[in-house]
């Protein structure tokens, strides 16, 4: 994807969503993820989501690494990931596109 547009829409959109989520919220994001943690069902959701970030870190790191950038250009990508999930990777994709590993672009 040399133009990674649907990657740039769904980022506009999701950010735009979580950000008016987290300004109508009651509580803050992390007595929310509290909460979501003690029932095993929404658990199990939060960990499902959590094991997908750090593969798309993973794979953020290998990239990054095939590209000949230093790590250090990933931990704000891995931060995000960490905190607001698909952010991080969206926007990864955004900045920096996304090449086929076998084509090499």
């Amino acid at each position: 994807m040399k133009k990674p547009y649907l990657a740039l829409i769904a980022l506009l959109l999701f950010s735009s969503y979580t950000a008016f989520t987290l300004w109508q919220a009651d509580q803050s994001l992390i007595d929310f993820g509290l909460q979501l943690m003690s029932k095993p069902d929404t658990a199990q959701v939060v960990i499902d989501l959590y094991v997908l970030g750090g593969m798309a870190c993973v794979w953020m790191y290998r990239d990054a690494r095939s590209k000949g950038r230093p790590i250090v250009t990933v931990w704000p990508y891995f931060l995000l990931t960490a905190v607001f999930a698909s952010i991080g990777p969206l926007l990864y994709i955004v900045v920096n596109g996304f090449r086929h590993p076998q084509s090499g672009k």
